[in-house]
């Protein structure tokens, strides 16, 4: 009887290469960011920015983040006077989260080093090679959504129950 084990090589292995992937963007990141925020509070932050005065529950989703991690997130966030939080007046169970305007002004400040992040990630990439890898990035990321055990979710509309959440559509 043989010892031998039979695998898919490491390096060939597409969780390994993600996981390595998002390792070596986060490296740059902080490279670049340093120490004003991760880059988690910073997703949280561009959420905040295109939907301004979102509950908590559906920042959580737009950020793909569960709801207990956007919470500290955002606990974090706001000691740090970045964003506000207010009782819902409509569900006093939940929270409307805005950007303030040092929020703002972190977000433009970083622009130019989230503009070099992007760039030193791709810098040995044509620009149709840089094109085509994050069409696929963003395919494999639609296609698995559902698989996530925070999928991305739209933004509930104040008419919609507690709890609901609703895919976001296919782009």
């Amino acid at each position: 009887m043989s010892d031998s084990i039979l695998y898919e090589p490491l390096y060939t292995q597409p969780g390994h290469l993600l996981r390595r992937a998002q390792q070596i963007s986060a490296s740059i990141f902080h490279d670049e960011i340093g120490a004003l925020v991760t880059p988690m509070q910073y997703a949280v932050l561009c959420v905040l920015l295109d939907h301004p005065g979102v509950d908590q529950v559906s920042l959580a989703g737009l950020a793909a983040i569960d709801t207990s991690t956007a919470a500290s997130v955002a606990t974090r966030l706001e000691e740090k006077g970045l964003l506000s939080r207010q009782v819902d007046p409509a569900n006093r169970r939940q929270r409307i989260v805005m950007l303030t305007d040092q929020g703002r002004d972190l977000l433009l400040l970083v622009n130019d080093a989230i503009g070099r992040l992007h760039r030193r990630i791709f810098e040995k990439f044509s620009p149709q090679e840089e094109t085509q890898f994050m069409a696929l990035l963003r395919k494999l990321v639609d296609v698995n959504n559902h698989q996530s055990r925070a999928p991305l979710t739209a933004a509930r509309s104040a008419h919609e129950g507690v709890g609901e959440n609703l895919v976001v559509d296919k782009v």
